[in-house]
């Protein structure tokens, strides 16, 4: 029980040395907390402008939460400031910890530039309402939101607090963020028009969007449009190039088209509205200028056709996804930031380790365990096994050969101080302490050999042909105490050639499972790929582990075990050698008599 319980512990020293929690904790009640890291350094987004307040998505995934200890429904999520003490508002828009994905908008107060700055993710309190601030994630100026996650078929909602619902019903499929509508060309949505979603003349506008056509349509087709009268704002495509028109007719001003959208391929689009002046933004960089006002308008607009134009365009076929309008000309630094921490791919959010109110955290090590496949586990519970198996081997073999080594140098020292009567060690009834000692047990198989043959003679000496009989008998002897020093030493050359083509099976068992998964899916991202690798290798590192301390304990016994074998026939030939040269004394002596 006492080598399981130490077998028990080295196991658990497996585990990572967890990162001690700060000292201030947000909130007792929260067991968990995550850090999140918002990078506009060069390394990161590269933002060189302080972009202000910014809803921004923390996309949380099986590849950077492990969503362990967190409720169902994501209740008990809460995002503090990098003081670790202000609360900051936020919308969920999809939580799903069983398919280990969710999407969450965290209103960050100021985002400055060329910076690092951080906020914490608290989760962990069974005891948690929802907290979700819904439309206060979103500041005033936004009119109105559509993140497309409503049931594919109904109404989009808007996330704003104004709830300006859209009309009509697309279907949703999935989108570069959560769900998107897809628009088959002939139906688009209608926006009210309202309060807050009205323009004054020559105001200020925004609108983005990200949008993936189908195809490159020809001719024109709307993705926004407002009319008013004689007057009208249309944002689309002329031949799958992004334009922005301010007017009616062929003759209203409109913007230069530049390089088409690729077909199939998902694009940020933005358009601002301000003195006078419209900029056109493709993935977060200017596309077109236009030198227009925009006209007065608080009518309802049309998202996805253009149905009240004189001369309709055609309607957008394809997806769209985060459609946002705002009331004022939003700054270039926040649609560079929106085209980037939107996007599947960012390096503007960097997600840390989970950490543990206890101290203890969950760190790179769970999202690992938590990506490892069944196939897998049985692999590396095949290897824990051996693992146990081997450590258990070098330490009985351990235990026995120091307890052999030690009698061994006692055995000598009395051997030695018997003198020239090489025998009398035999009869000693004292000598039975020595009985660990191989060398003693050679003695004695020597030594009762010589007894029983002085017996049969009836004399004090014995014939010198007997005395390599005597020899073989304390070789065959020895043998034997060979055997019981190599006794189970095979398990540790298994463990040593074994474990690592075991893990290695692991491994690439798991890799192909991962790909499988991926093809199957059809997503391939690094986030995606990351888990499933790192987890394969988690085989290969158990192969390792089982095979490293083997090899070392395995070469460490070999020479300690050489070191006996070389004492016992060194033994045997001082043995031997002596008892010859006292029958060679003891011999003339006979004759004289």
């Amino acid at each position: 029980m006492k080598r399981l319980l130490i077998l028990a512990s080295m196991l658990l020293g497996l585990a990572p040395v967890a990162q001690a929690a700060d000292a201030s904790w947000w909130n007792q009640d929260f067991s968990y907390r995550k850090a999140i890291t918002i990078d506009t350094t060069a390394k990161g987004g590269n933002i060189t402008t302080a972009v202000g307040r910014v809803p921004m998505l923390i996309r949380l995934h099986s590849g950077n939460f492990t969503f362990d200890g967190v409720n169902e429904q994501g209740n008990d999520i809460r995002f503090v400031a990098a003081d670790d003490k202000t609360p900051l508002n936020y919308q969920v828009e999809s939580f799903d910890p069983v398919l280990g994905v969710a999407l969450v908008w965290v209103d960050v107060p100021q985002l400055g530039a060329d910076a690092q700055q951080q906020v914490w993710m608290y989760y962990g309190n069974p005891k948690a309402q929802g907290a979700d601030k819904g439309g206060a994630t979103f500041d005033a100026d936004y009119a109105a939101v559509y993140h497309f996650e409503d049931a594919s078929g109904s109404a989009p909602r808007d996330a704003t607090a104004y709830a300006n619902n859209a009309a009509g019903s697309v279907g949703t499929v999935d989108g570069v963020i959560g769900k998107a509508a897809k628009f088959d060309g002939t139906h688009g949505l209608k926006l009210p028009g309202s309060v807050s979603t009205a323009v004054a003349q020559a105001g200020t506008f925004t609108f983005s969007a990200w949008v993936k056509p189908d195809a490159v349509q020809p001719g024109r087709v709307a993705l926004y449009a407002r009319h008013q009268g004689t007057q009208a704002l249309t944002i689309g495509l002329q031949d799958g190039k992004p334009f922005v028109q301010v007017g009616e007719g062929d003759a209203a001003p409109a913007s230069t088209p530049g390089e088409p959208l690729k077909a199939a391929t998902w694009a940020h689009l933005a358009v601002t509205a301000a003195d006078g002046n419209v900029q056109l933004y493709v993935d977060g960089k200017p596309y077109a200028t236009l030198a227009a006002a925009l006209p007065a308008m608080n009518t309802e607009a049309s998202l996805g056709d253009d149905t009240d134009a004189a001369t309709a365009a055609a309607g957008f076929a394809g997806l769209m996804d985060e459609v946002r309008l705002s009331r004022i000309a939003r700054p270039a630094a926040l649609i560079a930031v929106d085209a980037q921490a939107q996007g599947a791919e960012s390096k503007l959010v960097a997600y840390g380790t989970d950490e543990k109110q206890a101290g203890v955290g969950f760190g790179y090590f769970g999202i690992i365990v938590k990506s490892v496949t069944m196939d897998a586990w049985v692999v590396i519970g095949i290897l824990l096994i051996m693992a146990a198996i081997s450590w258990v081997v070098m330490w009985q073999r351990a235990a026995y050969v120091n307890r052999v080594s030690g009698a061994n140098e006692d055995f000598l020292d009395a051997f030695r101080h018997q003198g020239r009567n090489i025998l009398a060690l035999s009869r000693d009834p004292a000598a039975a302490r020595l009985e660990h000692s191989s060398l003693y047990r050679l003695y004695k198989v020597g030594a009762a050999e010589v007894w029983s043959r002085r017996d049969e003679d009836g004399h004090d000496h014995i014939a010198p042909e007997s005395i390599e009989a005597i020899r073989a008998t304390m070789d065959s002897t020895m043998v034997r105490e060979n055997q019981r020093l190599a006794k189970s030493m095979v398990m540790l050359t298994i463990a040593i050639s074994g474990g690592p083509f075991l893990g290695l099976l692991g491994t690439v068992v798991g890799v192909m499972i991962t790909f499988a998964a991926i093809a199957a899916a059809g997503d391939v991202n690094v986030n995606a790929i990351a888990p499933g690798i790192a987890a394969a290798l988690l085989a290969t590192v158990a192969g390792l582990f089982v095979a490293i301390p083997a090899l070392f304990g395995y070469n460490y016994l070999l020479i300690r075990n050489k070191n006996v074998t070389a004492n016992m026939q060194v033994f045997v030939d001082e043995f031997v050698t002596r008892l010859a040269e006292q029958q060679r004394v003891a011999a003339p002596a006979a004759v004289a008599a």
